[in-house]
């Protein structure tokens, strides 16, 4: 149990040693700072704990908030009227103006022989305010408490001891001196705010501070240089002489002024001279300040503390000369005579000069006495000319740059219609300065000078190789297609060549006994006859006779047909072109194709489909030539085999006619 009571004093001892600071040096400290600086926001802070903090920035707070308040009550008791305070909406201005209102309350109720204790739902801090102002108890002179009333009186009766007063006791009940009010306990006393209630009673100008008892008021503006503040709140000269704080030399004399002093010279100058700020004594030049020390004449010369006066000789200045006494000078006439100074403009004669009256365009130079051409285009830029102004003797001219004509009124600028004088090689188009050429079609814009127009060689742009399918003739303004002299005739587009049937148009060579096949550019006379041990069965068609059953005949196609195709070089690769198969198809069948002559350059293949096969081109066709290729299908149906053997001619043509050539 004793260990448990050294550790819990110990902890004590430790947490007191953390925190030294009491809440009573917080709060007391944030009034203080608050008082000093009047602001709150940036308290350098005493202590780490935060109740600490929180003490001082309350503290802080309301002493500026009483400051506030106090200002609002003194504006209606020295004013009698709260409208000073209607300008701005901060919270400073809305505490004032409260504490003003609230003080006029009370002013009101004490006027009216109303009780101080108002009964209105006005608030604490209101109501506190009005009765302080509707009771308005004054401090005597100094604003100190009476010499009874001081708060640490002795207390002498017996009954009082027994209550326990914290001030003074009357009949065994506790009273609180002169600046003090009694607490909840009826014991201990607290000091009133005098500067909060309105009892104090600063004059304008001065800011009321509480103190413990009594309050003090301060001015609020310092008496500035020259003076200071006394005891008694008054601002009193210094006396910089008599203190000896001033800053003049050893050969002047200090004198006192209010607010400031001033160096006087100790010496005095004789006459003839005049003393400076310094105390120094400088010549008076006589000559100049005063007026004619010397007789009409003659000519004043300085000296040092006086002066003397010489005679002087008639000299005459510019624009006089001396009359014919010589006694006296008279002015000269510059602009008698026939050639005056004003080389030909207006003159005027003035008293010792003369004045030219310049014409229009020409200025008069005081100096050189000469009237001087003014440069318009300088002294007025952009003002006189709509583009260009060029000075001249006495005047200006404007002009115009290119593409413009000067108006009628000599300023302003007009466009020029230079299509007017056919510039242009073909068709122009007037634009507003200047003018642009144009081509009709088939012709272009020179890029030499703009203006002619050259022909355009359609046949010979880049993409004159697609204008025309066979060849391109140029003419100037235009072009025209033209295709080969035979198997082919110029489409309605003019560009495409398209071919001749000539099997249809009955234009061919073949005889009865051949039959007409077309191709791309021409058409081929084809005919056939039937092998041995086969009869013909149509145009195109031979059948195997019946056979006798020997082996050999067995072997033979059952049938041989022809067929003729035709197509162009640098088809796709690869590319179907011929498909074979039986006419009906039948479960079980089994077919084979294959090649069986006419593929000596291994252009083609063939390839097993569903129900029969294809011809395939498998390599590049590049020239045009002619095919003949046997083809051989084998059909076993029902363990039976059929030999079926097609040949067909193809004839490859040019895969496009000679495109890009010109003529």
């Amino acid at each position: 149990m004793d260990l448990c009571v050294i550790v819990l004093l110990s902890l004590c001892g430790l947490l007191r040693g953390q925190d030294p600071v009491s809440l009573d040096d917080c709060c007391k400290d944030g009034k203080d700072k608050g008082q000093a600086s009047q602001d709150c926001t940036s308290l350098p802070l005493i202590s780490g704990s935060t109740t600490c903090r929180i003490a001082q920035e309350q503290c802080c707070a309301t002493v500026l908030d009483d400051n506030i308040c106090t200002s609002g009550i003194n504006m209606a008791k020295d004013q009698g009227s709260c409208d000073g305070l209607l300008s701005t909406s901060t919270c400073e201005t809305k505490t004032a103006k409260m504490c003003c209102e609230c003080c006029l309350l009370g002013r009101a109720a004490q006027e009216q022989g109303l009780s101080c204790d108002l009964t209105l739902a006005v608030g604490y801090q209101c109501g506190v305010v009005s009765r302080a102002c509707c009771v308005d108890r004054l401090p005597n002179t100094h604003g100190k408490p009476s010499p009874d009333l001081q708060p640490n009186a002795p207390i002498t009766d017996d009954r009082c001891k027994a209550a326990g007063c914290a001030q003074r006791c009357v009949n065994g009940t506790c009273v609180c001196s002169e600046g003090y009010k009694l607490k909840a306990d009826r014991k201990t006393c607290e000091d009133i705010n005098e500067c909060v209630l309105g009892a104090a009673q600063c004059r304008p100008g001065e800011r009321c501070i509480n103190t413990l008892g009594s309050y003090r008021c301060q001015r609020e503006v310092s008496c500035g240089t020259g003076y200071e503040l006394t005891d008694s709140n008054q601002c009193e000269d210094i006396d910089e002489c008599e203190m000896g704080t001033h800053n003049c030399a050893a050969e002047m004399v200090c004198q006192n002024s209010a607010g400031s002093f001033r160096c006087r010279p100790r010496m005095q100058c004789g006459e003839g001279f005049i003393q400076d700020a310094l105390g120094s004594c400088i010549d008076i030049n006589e000559c100049v300040s005063v007026t004619g020390p010397c007789p009409v004449g003659h000519m004043c010369f300085n000296t040092v503390g006086s002066f003397t006066c010489q005679r002087q000789s008639v000299n005459c200045g510019r624009g006089y000369h001396l009359n014919t006494q010589g006694t006296r000078c008279v002015d000269i006439d510059e602009c008698a005579g026939p050639d005056n100074s004003c080389d030909g403009h207006g003159c005027i004669n003035q008293v010792g000069s003369y004045r030219c009256e310049c014409r229009s365009g020409f200025i008069f130079n005081s100096i050189t006495r000469s009237c001087e051409d003014i440069n318009e285009c300088r002294n007025y830029p952009g003002r006189l000319c709509a583009h260009k102004c060029e000075n001249i003797l006495g005047s200006y001219k404007c002009s115009c740059t290119t593409g413009f004509k000067l108006a009628n009124d000599g300023r302003n600028c007009e466009d020029l219609n230079e299509c007017e004088s056919a510039p242009c090689s073909q068709e122009c188009a007037n634009v507003y300065g200047s003018y642009q050429c144009y081509c009709r079609r088939g012709y272009q814009l020179s890029d030499v000078d703009g203006i002619t127009c050259e022909d355009i060689d359609e046949c010979a742009l880049p993409t004159g190789g697609h204008i025309c399918s066979y060849r391109c003739h140029n003419t100037p303004g235009s072009f025209h297609c033209t295709c080969p002299a035979t198997g082919y005739t110029l489409a309605p587009n003019g560009r495409s060549c398209q071919d001749i049937d000539e099997c249809v148009a009955g234009t061919h060579a073949c005889t009865e006994a051949q039959s007409c096949f077309n191709i791309q550019g021409g058409y081929k006379c084809l005919s056939f006859d039937c092998p041995a041990n086969y009869r013909r069965s149509g145009d195109t068609r031979c059948e195997r006779l019946p056979c006798n059953l020997t082996s050999e005949c067995l072997a033979l196609p059952v049938r041989i047909t022809y067929y003729h195709l035709t197509f162009p070089t640098k088809i796709p690769i690869p590319t179907n072109i011929f498909r074979m198969g039986p006419s009906n198809s039948a479960l079980g069948d089994d077919i084979e194709v294959a090649i069986v002559d006419g593929n000596q350059g291994g252009f083609f293949s063939v390839k097993r489909v569903d129900h029969g096969g294809v011809l395939v081109v498998q390599k590049p066709i590049t020239l045009p030539q002619d095919f003949e290729i046997s083809l051989e299908m084998k059909l076993r149906r029902f363990g039976h085999l059929s030999v079926y053997l097609f040949k067909i001619r193809l004839f490859v043509t040019p895969d496009e006619l000679s495109n890009g050539i010109t003529e």
